[in-house]
């Protein structure tokens, strides 16, 4: 089985309404507008393009900035600062954990047929941030950041690329996200997937694909 993890709010932690919140507490005074402003901050084609690495730090900066009357000083230390904040979730590198030892019980026993993987829509500057402090990020057995092939999820293309490079069975492959349109793009490529609420409910999820020695 190759299961296949997105990052932001799945392995790390991802609060887009916590960050503009903190950073312009006049223009997000409620949750509702809190809400709004993160959206049209993170939610924007001008950030799906950092997402893709087809536009620089400076650049999505400045777009935005001009675009939302944003403070630049503001906003390119909440922007510089991101990939630093990118917290592992505990519950969830727990379950990571639990899954690496049993594909080394798999190795050492010579039946190694579970494989895990990494696909993010990550920006290339928090890519090379995520991959500098935590090492644990080199004990997957492959993975993609968007900006690095200059696609991102939802696009097949992303999903397509992940499963010809690592030469993945789409049958055998799971994917969990927390956003439900990525996990249909990738049932589309025939891959299963989990929409990722809890730590808890993705290991009872894999449990039921088979992965019962994972325990909770």
């Amino acid at each position: 089985m190759n299961v296949v993890f997105d990052f932001g709010a799945v392995l790390f932690t991802w609060r887009p309404v916590d960050l503009v919140t903190e950073c312009f507490p006049e223009r997000a005074p409620t949750p509702a507008q809190a809400g709004h402003l993160a959206h049209e901050v993170f939610g924007h084609t001008d950030w799906q393009a950092f997402d893709r690495g087809s536009s620089t730090m400076e650049e999505v900066i400045d777009r935005t900035v001009a675009r939302l009357g944003l403070d630049r000083a503001a906003l390119a230390r909440l922007v510089g600062e991101i990939g630093e904040r990118l917290v592992p979730m505990p519950d969830s590198i727990g379950l990571l954990t639990r899954l690496h030892a049993l594909r080394a019980q798999q190795v050492a026993a010579g039946n190694a047929t579970l494989r895990l993987y990494f696909l993010s829509n990550m920006p290339v500057p928090y890519a090379r941030t995520l991959e500098r402090l935590h090492p644990f990020l080199k004990d997957f057995d492959g993975g993609i950041f968007s900006g690095d092939v200059l696609l991102i999820k939802p696009e097949a293309a992303i999903y397509q690329l992940l499963q010809s490079r690592y030469d993945l069975d789409p049958v055998k492959t799971v994917f969990i996200d927390d956003l439900l349109g990525n996990i249909e793009a990738a049932q589309a490529q025939g891959w299963h997937g989990i929409h990722f609420k809890s730590a808890q409910q993705v290991t009872q999820d894999l449990q039921a694909w088979g992965l019962s020695k994972i325990g909770l």
